[in-house]
């Protein structure tokens, strides 16, 4: 059991500040002898939980599964159901909450009064981030290195004719999503989506998770739905915020 808290240690030297650590200050951090953090390190290497690029060791996305049991118990759905409920009757439409799992997002909760074409999601569901509202998001709460690590492991390929597929393109996109606070995509997805989302942050202001709506791009234009639901999304959001704000996985997710 000593070796499992020393390893432990080790995984809390990593932070948001600092995401690569040599050794050395792996072991100052973590207060332990430079030969037990390697120890460490290898074994941690060897489950998955963390990589190396050149002298530096990182934290890999396994990490989050250490929080995902405490998530599931603390049921998310049932969390912000009534939020999601309230903003699918006021829009007519969905509204979704996910979290970013490696290269994809992962539904945590969703309410819907109306099925979009072809395309029906659900608690569990998983899409991968670069063609969606809340994926742009996520992506856009990541540090440097790790949106870096994203773009170098994530399969980037078209999905309708106006998925953006361009790395360069995708990258002033999470840029401009991390300067106005929201993403807003259409039939990039799938055909006929069209969706708006907002961050979702912890008591440190870290993104934790997206919160978006969506509708039917025939029915509605990304712009009429950046102008009629941004305003309640971060309404929303905020609550939201403050519901989860005492979850201390989503607060490790945000770290990792």
């Amino acid at each position: 059991m000593g070796g499992l808290a020393k390893g432990l240690e080790v995984i809390r030297a990593f932070t948001r500040e600092q995401p690569a650590l040599t050794l050395t200050q792996v072991a100052a951090a973590s207060k332990l002898p430079a030969a037990t953090a390697r120890r460490c390190l290898h074994t941690l290497e060897e489950l998955g939980y963390v990589t190396r690029s050149g002298r530096s060791f990182l934290l890999r996305p396994k990490v989050l599964e250490l929080g995902s049991a405490y998530l599931d118990s603390m049921n998310i759905d049932a969390v912000t159901r009534n939020y999601l409920e309230d903003l699918a009757l006021r829009t007519g439409d969905s509204a979704a909450l996910a979290v970013l799992d490696g290269t994809e997002i992962v539904y945590v909760a969703r309410a819907s009064l109306r099925t979009l074409l072809r395309l029906e999601a659900h608690v569990g569901s998983r899409l991968p981030a670069y063609p969606t509202s809340m994926g742009r998001v996520l992506l856009a709460g990541l540090t440097p290195e790790r949106l870096g690590w994203y773009f170098a492991n994530a399969r980037i390929e078209p999905l309708t004719e106006h998925t953006v597929t361009d790395r360069r393109q995708l990258e002033r996109l999470v840029d401009e999503c991390r300067r106005n606070g929201y993403s807003a995509v259409e039939d990039e997805l799938a055909f006929g989506v069209v969706a708006v989302a907002v961050p979702v942050v912890d008591n440190a202001g870290r993104v934790v998770a997206a919160l978006n709506s969506s509708g039917h791009s025939k029915k509605l234009s990304k712009a009429q739905l950046v102008r009629e639901r941004l305003p309640m999304l971060r309404q929303v959001s905020r609550q939201i915020s403050q519901e989860l704000a005492h979850v201390p996985a989503l607060a490790l997710s945000a770290q990792v």
